[in-house]
């Protein structure tokens, strides 16, 4: 019996597979111990658990993908809520890149792609990531991903650069002004997560030719900057919701580029579970 985790910035997708082949589901908020205390995740675990395994049988197996996974130290704090709700687990911890690499391509070869709230990408070679251009966070990068979008609607909107129609249409829609956005951007928690919202306004629009320049725009950033600069000629596969929605867009942007884009899934964790499964 085994437990499969993908845990993002807010939420985390959890999986047990029981002797039987069965197959348990659960879901709870993210687990990155760079934004939770340890009584936090220890809470999140002791809920989730008993959820999934309400029979208390042992565990043999535990894999956890999620974001904050780069060493052993960092994910001491979820290892430790382990050991409490699973003992005598064998435990595994990896990063969300690599969650994203197996579940588009297994242990093969691509370039891998994540695209949500934010951005990152990776060339992945024979099972394992063997290059990754740094995304850069929502001030220095994450192009193509739902906050770089939101950003660029954002920014012609404070600038008076909104063609007077979207604008009518934004304003009647968030009521927001200059002064809010700034409020929200550079003086409360979770900017990236608020610029990412305004995403769906641009990608329900796209018949709009401002709105297409807008997506278009974002797509070809992130495809030039990142994904064209492995060098490889090698399938492209797309994970996250925000990727899923421009698929046409990238398949476009791609061709200009020589990169073919050729498996795209809004969530990795079913996939993940087929993989510890062979």
């Amino acid at each position: 019996m085994y437990i499969v985790a993908d845990s993002g910035g807010t939420k985390t997708d959890w999986r047990l597979v029981t002797d039987d082949g069965q197959v348990r589901t659960a879901c709870s908020q993210g687990l990155n111990p760079m934004a939770l205390s340890p009584e936090k995740i220890n809470g999140t675990v002791g809920s989730v658990i008993p959820e999934l395994n309400p029979e208390g049988r042992t565990v043999d197996h535990i894999y956890f993908y999620g974001a904050g996974m780069v060493n052993e130290a960092a994910a001491a704090p979820v290892a430790d809520a382990f050991d409490m709700w699973c003992p005598f687990s064998d435990m595994h911890f990896y990063t969300d890149m690599l969650a994203a690499a197996r579940a588009l391509f297994g242990n093969g070869s691509g370039i891998v792609a994540i695209m949500g709230t934010g951005s990152n990408s990776c060339l992945y070679i024979d099972g394992e990531i063997v290059r990754n251009i740094r995304p850069g966070g929502y001030v220095l990068g994450d192009e193509g991903s739902g906050m770089s979008l939101g950003k660029s609607l954002l920014a012609d909107f404070v600038k008076g650069m909104m063609p007077p129609h979207m604008e009518k249409e934004f304003v009647s829609e968030y009521g927001l002004d200059y002064a809010a956005i700034v409020q929200k951007v550079y003086r409360e928690p979770a900017p990236s997560a608020f610029m990412a919202s305004f995403a769906p306004f641009v990608m329900s629009r796209l018949d709009d030719p401002y709105m297409k320049s807008l997506a278009e725009g974002c797509i070809e950033s992130f495809v030039k900057r990142s994904l064209s600069r492995y060098g490889q000629s090698l399938p492209v596969g797309v994970v996250g919701s925000f990727g899923c929605a421009c698929e046409d867009i990238l398949r476009k942007a791609g061709t200009s580029y020589g990169l073919s884009f050729e498996k795209f899934l809004r969530y990795p964790i079913d996939e993940l579970v087929k993989y510890h499964g062979i």
